[in-house]
């Protein structure tokens, strides 16, 4: 009988046929080394081929999953379509274009057993360490929606909402997830809106990133529906369930040392 996973990884993929491969050797080679079941949960969206190249694996490897279509059903409905399925005591995502190493895990998962809820990682807290830069305009730009975002949400605690490296207790992750419904890039506001509204224990954590020069964003349309996706979230146009009482069961069990 299968081991039930203490890790569920979720990386929500569109149109990454060019790196999965790379990116799953590169998850799977660290956690094999770890000592603790897991599975590794593929949303892959488009029509590049990615998709396939994840059922072919999978189909000697259990512990990989996969799902998605040919259209693209964005970032946040990925991984909230992961969650849905993971079945870890920590369920969490990360980047199919490897901006931030699996090892950074060894940053993150201490912090579970100190009774944290919530940790993510960050490209600005201390111990971050940028590899590559994002050019200048796309600095300057997340520096105006990171001062536009946190006036308007006042999320201003946290340092970086937007880097693609976020672990949560299983039923912290089933609550949020649960309750969010931005299918964009800025879900990563959302879900951590939600969490400090329901007084969640958050953790940032410096992380290892590199940008690789590849954005999906467009600077135009995409800058306004993210800017139209941080009114909803402030105005209560998402979903606004009773918060979701967090079972002492779930919280106690198997620690990360």
């Amino acid at each position: 009988m299968a081991q039930t996973p203490y890790l569920s990884l979720i990386i929500p993929a569109y149109n990454e046929a060019g790196s999965i491969r790379r990116t799953l050797q590169l998850c799977q080679g660290y956690l094999d080394g770890q000592g603790y079941p897991y599975e590794i949960i593929v949303g892959a969206d488009g029509d590049d081929g990615c998709r396939e190249i994840v059922k072919q694996l999978a189909e000697t490897d259990p512990r990989l999953h996969v799902f998605g279509t040919p259209g693209r059903g964005g970032k946040g409905k990925a991984v909230r379509t992961g969650v849905a399925r993971a079945s870890g005591e920590i369920i969490g995502f990360a980047d199919a274009d490897y901006k931030t190493p699996i090892e950074e895990l060894a940053k993150v998962l201490p912090w579970f057993g100190r009774g944290y809820d919530i940790v993510i990682g960050s490209r600005a807290a201390a111990g971050a360490q940028i590899r590559v830069r994002q050019p200048w305009y796309r600095r300057l730009g997340s520096w105006a929606f990171g001062v536009g975002m946190r006036a308007v949400t006042g999320l201003h605690g946290i340092c970086d909402t937007q880097c693609g490296f976020k672990f949560f207790r299983r039923y912290v992750a089933r609550d949020l997830f649960g309750r969010q419904c931005i299918d964009g890039y800025m879900f990563d506001v959302e879900i951590l809106y939600l969490a400090q509204q329901a007084g969640y224990r958050i953790q940032e954590v410096g992380v290892t990133w590199q940008d690789d020069g590849d954005s999906r964003l467009e600077l135009l349309s995409g800058n306004w529906r993210n800017f139209r996706d941080i009114l909803r979230i402030r105005l209560g146009g998402v979903r606004r369930q009773a918060y979701a009482a967090a079972p002492p069961a779930e919280g106690s069990g198997r620690r990360a040392a």
